[in-house]
């Protein structure tokens, strides 16, 4: 299959692996963040991680959208839906699941008479409230810049058809913002942000946003990015593209992706997005804190499907679960074996963290393709030894 098979090639995988262990610089340290939750699932999936040198290591990101959604935007869909028993909720799936306050979720709201549902698509919602004129259909919207498109076309639709019964509640977040967080952290030596030497940057959003949105993380943070698609041999070049500008001492926004993302993306997305949203003057992510100009809002010109305004919906900070680390997973600072919960009380099954309920997760994605489990090795004497994935 054209752009499929030929970017699975276990020969050609073999031979960059062979690249990056010649190139990578025995006496360096490469510490490389993969941005995207689709990377990280693509380097568990296909154990990429075990084809790198042992002194390249690669870094989870935070580009997972229901992983940074904070608690207290959860709580809101939730009050929502079991205040308003006119009101169905719809959302994507990994939506569902995800541990909110007082140990509700989406899902369990719906077991305690809530009209939660799951849509596929967001025209998904639209066609229910066109089906049930009586009642109010409320979208909850996630995800970075690649689902935000859909949901502004969503929002002019309604306009269109004077859908009075359909609003938003609009969790969108944006890419560079968050990248600039993590970056400037780690400059200054804050908390426990982790040293980055470059980025491998998301797929879907770039096709969006374009490579340009990217420059100042060469020039300002003087950190390299490559762009990935999400195929194996995608994510080992981009990792060879990595080191040899971090060996040539060179910073600058390198385009793997070419086949789908250009310098200046979609522009015809992206004005739909500025005519429909606007950004927050700031918006919670769980693991980054309050960041500013990094989510979007619905413009006055549609406040009639925001949701947040139609009810009066209020957003208000709620702490996570003491023992889960999400938020330092999320940012880097540790790996999801590090979470005592991980794989004991937190799983897929059982999650008490997003970053085990989201088929993009750092947590789910190690547990999915066992990069946690015990290898047993014999050794001289004998006994076993365990060493962890």
């Amino acid at each position: 299959m054209k752009y499929i098979d030929e970017f699975r090639d276990p020969q050609l995988a073999a031979g960059l692996a062979r690249a990056i262990a010649h190139e990578a610089q025995p006496r360096r340290d490469y510490a490389f963040m993969e941005f995207c939750g689709g990377h990280t699932h693509a380097i568990s999936r296909y154990g990429l991680a075990d084809l790198l040198p042992a002194n390249l290591r690669m870094i989870h990101g935070p580009g997972c959208p229901v992983c940074v959604l904070p608690i207290g935007r959860i709580d809101m869909a939730i009050g929502l839906a079991l205040a308003r028993p006119e009101v169905i909720v719809c959302t994507y799936g990994d939506c569902l699941r995800v541990p909110a306050s007082a140990g509700l979720s989406l899902h369990k709201a719906k077991a305690q008479g809530a009209d939660v549902r799951m849509v596929y698509s967001a025209s998904d919602a639209l066609a229910l409230a066109q089906r049930e004129p009586g009642r109010e259909v409320v979208f909850f919207a996630i995800g970075f810049e690649t689902t935000t498109p859909p949901t502004a076309v969503l929002i002019r639709q309604a306009q269109a058809l004077q859908l009075d019964n359909f609003s938003v509640i609009c969790n969108h977040v944006l890419t560079p913002p968050a990248i600039d967080a993590l970056l400037s952290s780690a400059a200054h030596g804050a908390g426990d942000a982790p040293r980055l030497d470059g980025i491998v940057g998301p797929a879907h959003v770039s096709t969006v946003i374009g490579s340009a949105p990217y420059e100042f993380v060469a020039e300002r943070h003087r950190t390299p990015v490559v762009i990935a698609g999400f195929e194996p041999l995608d994510v080992m070049q981009a990792i060879l593209m990595l080191v040899r500008q971090v060996n040539e001492g060179r910073c600058a926004v390198e385009n793997e992706f070419t086949r789908a993302v250009s310098r200046d993306g979609n522009r015809k997305a992206q004005a739909l997005m500025a005519a429909v949203f606007e950004p927050r003057e700031a918006f919670e992510w769980r693991g980054l804190g309050r960041l500013p100009r990094s989510a979007l809002r619905i413009r006055a010109a549609y406040a009639r499907w925001d949701a947040e305004a139609k009810f009066g919906l209020e957003d208000r900070p709620v702490a996570d679960h003491k023992a889960c680390e999400c938020a330092a997973i999320l940012r880097g600072a540790k790996r999801p074996t590090d979470c005592a919960l991980f794989a004991t009380a937190c799983t897929p099954q059982t999650p008490l963290g997003a970053c085990m309920v989201s088929s993009e997760g750092a947590c789910a994605a190690h547990f999915t393709y066992g990069r946690f489990r015990d290898s047993v090795a014999q050794a001289p004497d004998g006994t076993s030894t365990a060493a962890t994935a």
